[in-house]
């Protein structure tokens, strides 16, 4: 066991320059002048004048302290992990030595965890994430499937300390569901999460399938970050048709049972929105008409279009061929990522949620790009 504190001494002092390398990257000592700069400007006595931008300011102060004291926090524990080591090592204690390990590999998975966030550096990757979920053909098998994938993520979320948000909900025929959006608020919530958009193709033997016979279904995960309402999308009125209806499904007490629940089509691209679960109609109108401002922007970035007319909404058939990651519940257990490898045997894990090596991997590969 003393060879195992050894090894972990040796592993430690050299995770050192490791940890300067990440603070140098996530430039801590330019952050923290950051912080001071901005933490000057509230002392202004005009600084509450404008309440949006008093506001901004504050995150941005909340968001910046985060990330110096996450780092810190780090640097503290590694050298706290290593005086450990040493002391153990001195006085022949084997008894540290399973603590040592865990901090040790807690060391390398939080490291791990700020040398990703670096990659988050795109125009709109801090921001709150919009996911919305398609089943594909196949009835209930399909709707059932979108349903899983809306656990896997509501589940990654709550993990992740974010707060997940039901916006709307349509019930499947028999099981699971026609369609759902949900809002994951929190830092980094779309850079994160922008790796997930596109179809997602599942193998298993059917539970709704008495011959037991084995399916594959596909449903479609949307991801799209939750823009500022900055005035660069106008919604023309006759462009909208507003329906109002009743809610239902999963939003359970939390959905009001009145026909407050909005449906907004955009009829110039096709594209619906909708939004059930705020406490009135004014603000499910709201929300939605800020999520058809999101989608309609999300499009138009993506494809670099110069106006809103330009815009179609098409959306890829959700369908064999167009999947970016494959779930094999039979005849073995395998979630595997078409774009870059990744896989994970662990599947009842990944529909838990645990998919940040997915993530990492994507992130990873398109970094620069």
């Amino acid at each position: 066991m003393i060879i195992a504190l050894e090894e972990a001494k040796h592993k430690l002092n050299a995770f050192r320059a490791d940890i300067e390398e990440l603070g140098s990257a996530l430039r801590i000592d330019e952050l923290r002048s950051d912080v001071e700069a901005l933490e000057a400007t509230t002392l202004d006595p005009n600084f509450w004048n404008d309440q949006t931008t008093s506001g901004k300011t504050l995150r941005q102060i909340k968001q910046l302290k985060d990330k110096i004291e996450a780092y810190d926090n780090l640097a503290t524990k590694l050298e706290d992990t290593i005086m450990m080591a040493e002391l153990a090592i001195e006085e022949n204690d084997e008894g540290l030595t399973d603590e040592i390990l865990a901090d040790v590999a807690a060391i390398e998975a939080e490291e791990e965890r700020q040398r990703i966030e670096i990659l988050l550096s795109g125009e709109y990757d801090k921001n709150n994430a919009i996911i919305s979920f398609h089943p594909g053909a196949g009835g209930t098998e399909a709707q059932d499937w979108a349903q899983m994938l809306y656990r896997m993520y509501t589940r990654w979320g709550e993990k992740h300390g974010y707060n997940v948000k039901l916006l709307d909900w349509l019930d499947g025929e028999e099981a699971g569901l026609k369609s759902a959006t949900i809002m994951i608020e929190g830092i980094n919530a779309y850079g994160y999460l922008k790796s997930e958009n596109g179809v997602h193709r599942l193998v298993r033997v059917s539970p709704f399938d008495s011959s037991g016979r084995r399916h594959t279904s596909f449903a479609s995960v949307e991801v799209m970050p939750e823009f500022d309402d900055d005035n660069t999308i106008e919604l023309r009125d006759e462009d909208l048709e507003i329906t109002a209806h009743r809610s239902s499904g999963a939003g359970g007490q939390h959905v009001n049972k009145t026909d407050s629940a909005i449906r907004i089509t955009h009829l110039p691209t096709g594209i619906v929105v909708g939004c059930q679960t705020e406490r009135s109609q004014l603000q499910n109108k709201e929300t939605a008409l800020k999520m058809l401002k999101s989608k309609l922007m999300e499009i138009k970035q993506r494809e670099k279009l110069e106006k809103i007319e330009d815009i179609k909404g098409n959306k890829t058939n959700i369908e064999w061929g167009a999947q970016i990651r494959s779930y094999v519940f039979m005849p073995y257990t395998l979630a595997k990522d078409t774009r870059t490898g990744y896989e994970d045997g662990n599947i009842q894990a990944v529909m838990d949620g645990e998919i940040d090596g997915f993530i990492n991997a994507y992130l990873k590969e398109n970094a620069g790009k």
